[in-house]
């Protein structure tokens, strides 16, 4: 059983999204967000960045060296009807068979997408 809710589960396949924001800890403790590609994974219930020469990036080298991350993926629906999904969790800077960032989920916060009602949220810590 995912994580996410269904609801949740359909907005992150919806391919109209296509990039995110990852957050990653820095050497010296400062923030670094870059934009990203993602995917959710539905055996391992993870989302997952990829890139090109993703190895060489500075992400990769903080997931390698911190595993501390937050991921948001939004959009913005006419006329004005934010929402979006961001997890907070642990992830590993994976290899093989491709370099990738998998994200573990600790915490899920979404709006707009359990309720049309702006500024509600749908916030949970889970498992992984």
């Amino acid at each position: 059983m995912s994580h996410f809710t269904n609801a949740e589960l359909e907005y992150l396949g919806g391919g109209e999204r296509r990039l995110a924001r990852l957050a990653t800890v820095g050497t010296d403790g400062m923030p670094h967000v870059a934009p990203v590609g993602f995917a959710h994974d539905p055996d391992a219930d993870t989302i997952d960045i990829g890139g090109h020469h993703l190895e060489r990036t500075k992400k990769y080298r903080d997931v390698r060296r911190d595993g501390r991350v937050a991921v948001v993926i939004d959009d913005v629906l006419p006329p004005w009807r934010p929402r979006g999904i961001e997890v907070r969790g642990r992830a590993d800077a994976v290899g093989e068979p491709e370099p990738r960032i998998r994200i573990h989920p600790e915490r899920i916060i979404s709006w707009g997408i359990e309720s049309d009602e702006i500024g509600r949220h749908h916030a949970r810590d889970v498992t992984a």
